[in-house]
């Protein structure tokens, strides 16, 4: 089936992505809290709206034609704020909505000591906004069940793309290059989450899917590989126990696993940037990796 028109809740990084790289039949709206935000949304190719937790008339007209719901906001400790205002909206208020995808985190998986980890594994998450994380996505599953809808949660790893990746990081000094002997992380471009957001949608598949690369990496390569690229000298080497870390920056290095994606590839979707070598060898050379946002010069229809 053809996605009509999507509504995306926080047209963030990933939802820009997503509107970005929709095909051409596809109509896009979202979400941003505040109304000087609405230019950029625009400029994605989104309908802006604001939502601060409240569904207004407007919003409620926009969902009421709305045939796929993609939910990219972080709960709170209140819970899922689009669950806590139009949960009843999706069950009686929706009559055209045909799938709901849900962004998630890798983050609920919590640590596994390097060890491979599908969607089958344990979740154990460490940190209280992972633990949130798993709880939203069994809300969102369990609204699923109950409406007959196909939920698809959407498992990212490190999102980056460009305005978000170590080539920024170097420019503007920021870059650091932590050593956590066997520390590994996962990535994901933003141009591989819109597609697999709408590879999904399309097919109104529902389900729990690692969206992440093949190439699970120590951080410190990444750097180094976008310094080279650069011609300039990577930053020097910090031993992780004696780096000035925010608690947040911390709590992710307690946090040590390879991500598979092999469920998405069963389904038929292939990945534009499988490692982080591939992306960061295309914004390079297309110079986009200081924009703002991604960009897809190739439609997904």
């Amino acid at each position: 089936m053809t996605v009509q028109k999507m509504f995306i809740f926080g047209a963030g990084y990933s939802g820009k992505a997503t509107a970005q790289a929709k095909p051409d039949n596809a109509h896009v709206a979202g979400t941003t809290r505040s109304p000087e935000k609405f230019e950029a949304l625009r400029q994605a190719g989104i309908k802006p709206f604001v939502f601060d937790g409240t569904l207004t008339d407007e919003l409620a007209a926009e969902l009421a034609e709305t045939t796929h719901l993609l939910i990219s906001i972080a709960p709170d400790e209140a819970g899922d704020p689009v669950l806590n205002a139009a949960r009843e909206k999706v069950l009686h208020g929706m009559p055209k909505l045909q799938w709901i995808g849900y962004l998630s985190t890798v983050g609920v998986y919590g640590d596994h000591g390097g060890a491979w980890v599908d969607e089958t594994g344990e979740c154990r998450p460490v940190s209280r906004r992972s633990v949130m994380r798993l709880k939203a996505e069994n809300e969102w599953l369990a609204l699923g069940a109950e409406s007959g809808l196909p939920v698809a949660v959407l498992r990212l790893s490190g999102i980056y793309g460009p305005g978000r990746n170590a080539l920024v990081n170097l420019t503007n000094g920021t870059a650091k290059r932590l050593i956590k002997p066997d520390q590994v992380f996962n990535r994901i471009h933003g141009e591989d989450i819109a597609g697999a957001a709408w590879h999904l949608a399309q097919q109104n598949m529902g389900g729990v899917f690692n969206v992440t690369d093949d190439m699970p990496s120590p951080p410190q390569d990444v750097v180094t590989y976008a310094a080279g690229l650069m011609g300039a000298t990577p930053p020097p080497e910090i031993p992780f126990e004696t780096a000035q870390l925010s608690p947040m920056a911390r709590s992710f290095y307690g946090e040590n696993k390879r991500v598979s994606n092999a469920a998405i590839k069963a389904t038929g979707f292939r990945f534009r940037y499988p490692d982080y070598q591939t992306g960061f060898d295309a914004m390079w050379e297309t110079g986009n990796w200081n924009e703002g946002e991604p960009r897809s010069p190739m439609k997904r229809g």
